[in-house]
């Protein structure tokens, strides 16, 4: 009996498709974290007074920073910038040509 290189359980069209999944979702992570660094800056705004906002509570600060990281997720699951989009495409492409030269 001759046993294959490939013991996974796993069909492999079934581990692309997995392999594929985590790089969107680590593409969109990634442009997620960015997005929310640009948006750090915006929760530190004024208040609905004109007057710049002092507010030292720390409560409030990790709230506004949830707040800040859901909106960068969401943004980011939306489309984004197109910076995730761009990673699964250069990162796709890359694999298929690696794949190529293992082949030939």
């Amino acid at each position: 009996m001759k046993i294959g290189a490939d013991t996974t359980s796993q069909p492999p069209a079934t581990a692309e498709v997995q392999r594929q999944a985590k790089l969107v979702d680590s593409a969109q992570q990634f442009e997620a974290t960015m997005l929310q660094e640009l948006l750090k800056p915006m929760q530190h705004g004024q208040s609905s007074w004109g007057g710049e906002e002092k507010n030292d509570d720390t409560a409030s600060d990790t709230i506004s920073s949830f707040g800040t990281e859901s909106i960068a997720n969401a943004i980011s699951q939306g489309g984004g910038f197109g910076i995730a989009k761009q990673i699964v495409s250069k990162v796709t492409l890359e694999y298929q040509r690696n794949s190529q030269r293992k082949i030939s």
